[in-house]
């Protein structure tokens, strides 16, 4: 399947990581995505690898929309600068506004929140509350173990093996973009042998 977003959110970290490929391949990303006119969407923060994306999309003339919750606006970790900045009152209608504002999503490495964001839009896919692409930038093995833990819930019996196909696993900021052309269409049992 063809895809052309208009708009991605990306998951990633509000910190750096002690490997400095983190933060390149992040500026990567972002540079790709100003060049192709696509708007970048996130958690709205200055800090870490959000921070860093949203400063290289608008230093090279891109759209950047943040989405924070209330709480963290007020401990000034949210970013200034943006084309957009949207305040929510909660975790919860952050992550629906961002699902809302995006035609997919790319994950970088991060912590906790990524985790969360990541496995959240993910078992939206299984229970067919969207198709969007689901792209997991894997800069560095990072993400490794999340496809061992992926990989054991289907040998433990508790996932069909359909829901590798929710996401796709890349290694570097271009194969993002390549990977639009190959989403592959999830099965149907992903859903129905959880029922």
């Amino acid at each position: 399947m063809s895809f052309k977003p208009k708009s991605l959110c990306v998951f990633c970290g509000s910190r750096n990581g002690h490997d400095p490929d983190y933060v390149l391949e992040a500026k990567k990303l972002a540079r790709r995505m100003a060049e192709e006119g696509i708007e970048f969407v996130y958690g709205g923060g200055s800090v870490g690898i959000m921070g860093v994306l949203a400063q290289e999309v608008l230093a090279h003339d891109g759209r950047v929309t943040g989405i924070i919750p209330d709480f963290l606006q007020k401990l000034e970790v949210g970013h200034h600068g943006l084309t957009e900045l949207i305040v929510t009152d909660s975790m919860h209608e952050r992550k629906r506004t961002m699902f809302e504002r995006s035609d997919g999503f790319i994950v970088l490495p991060g912590g906790l929140g990524t985790l969360d964001e990541t496995f959240e839009i993910m078992t939206w896919k299984q229970l067919r509350l969207h198709d969007k692409p689901i792209i997991v930038l894997d800069c560095k093995d990072y993400w490794q173990p999340f496809e061992q833990l992926v990989n054991a819930t289907i040998t433990g019996g508790f996932a069909h093996e359909g829901v590798k196909d929710l996401y796709k696993l890349v290694k570097n900021a271009d194969a993002v973009f390549d990977s639009f052309n190959h989403i592959p269409a999830v099965k149907e049992e992903v859903l129905t042998s959880h029922l």
